[in-house]
C-alpha cells in the first residue's frame, strides 16, 4: 500500500518546527526536497535543495530565532498539496516579542515533503 500524507503527519511536520531540532524537521523531507525560506536573496527567499542543505537552512532558522515558536497552526492537506497558516512569535534584537502571520505552501510525495515554500506578512 502506498503511503499518503495525512492531516496528522502534516501537523506533526508543522509541530517539528517548534522542536529546535533540525534533524527532526529534515526527516520529513524527501532526499531531493526543496525548502524556500521566507527571506533571502533569491526570488523565492533563500532556497535549500536536498536534505543536507535543508538541514543547514533549518539550523540557520533556529539559530536566528532561538526562542521562536509557531502558534495557531492551521493545516490543510488535499492530495499531494497542503497549506499551513501560522503566527510566529519571537524576540526581536531589542528584546521585544513580535508576532508575525504567515503561511507555507507544501507539496508531498507519499507521506514526505517535497517542497516547503514559506511566506510571511511584513509590517510597514
Amino acid at each position: 500500500m502506498t503511503k499518503t500524507m495525512t492531516l496528522e503527519r502534516a501537523t506533526a511536520f508543522g509541530s517539528a518546527w517548534n522542536s529546535g531540532d533540525p534533524d527532526l524537521v529534515t526527516s520529513f523531507f524527501t532526499a531531493d526536497g526543496v525548502y524556500h525560506a521566507s527571506v533571502g536573496p533569491d526570488r523565492l527567499g533563500k532556497t535549500y535543495i536536498g536534505t543536507e542543505e535543508i538541514r543547514r537552512g533549518v539550523k540557520a532558522f533556529f539559530d536566528r530565532f532561538p526562542d521562536g515558536r509557531f502558534e495557531n497552526l492551521r493545516v490543510v492537506v488535499s492530495g499531494n498539496i497542503g497549506t499551513f497558516e501560522w503566527d510566529f512569535i519571537a524576540s526581536s534584537a531589542s528584546g521585544e516579542v513580535v508576532s508575525t502571520a504567515g503561511c507555507d505552501l507544501l507539496e508531498f510525495e507519499g507521506d514526505m515533503i517535497t517542497k516547503k515554500n514559506a511566506f510571511r506578512k511584513a509590517r510597514g
